[in-house]
């Protein structure tokens, strides 16, 4: 395993490099593969173990993300791109992938909203996005989960 992140409270460990890559429409796409692409354009092209460590709470969750997963980049509306960056950001590329196979199957951390969100933002510190950067996608991310009931 790849020691991707560990400190005193987590660990975050990959089985292998990500390697993503952008879809791109070309001539032959229907009207759905291009709306397909326009929603979601980066995918997996390998399967991924991922072991998250929650050191506060003594838990070990290990989950895989699989070959061919697609999913839209960080999801950052427009208004704010100049502010914060592009959802397509490359600094934004793992820790979202990461943090949307999270949101899309909460029983992968049993349920726990804030433990997702720590790693989304240290994946982000790994990354190397400045720490304000951090601080506002950490808060909007915690708060937008909230608003969206993220539960048991």
């Amino acid at each position: 395993m790849l020691e991707w992140y560990k400190d005193d409270s987590l660990e975050i460990y990959f089985s292998a490099l990500p390697d993503i890559s952008v879809l791109y429409v070309i001539p032959e796409c229907s009207k759905r593969e291009k709306n397909k692409i326009y929603k979601k354009p980066f995918i997996l092209e390998n399967s991924v173990d991922v072991i998250l460590k929650n050191k506060e709470k003594e838990k070990a969750y290990e989950f895989t993300i699989p070959k061919e997963y697609c999913w839209d980049g960080a999801s950052i509306p427009r208004i704010f791109w100049r502010m914060v960056g592009a959802k397509t950001d490359p600094r934004f590329l793992i820790a979202s992938l990461v943090h949307d196979v999270l949101c899309e199957n909460h029983n992968y951390v049993d349920y726990d909203r804030y433990f997702s969100t720590c790693v989304f933002e240290r994946l982000l510190y790994v990354a190397g996005v400045n720490s304000f950067t951090r601080w506002l996608m950490f808060h909007s991310v915690d708060n937008f989960q909230k608003f969206c009931k993220w539960s048991n």
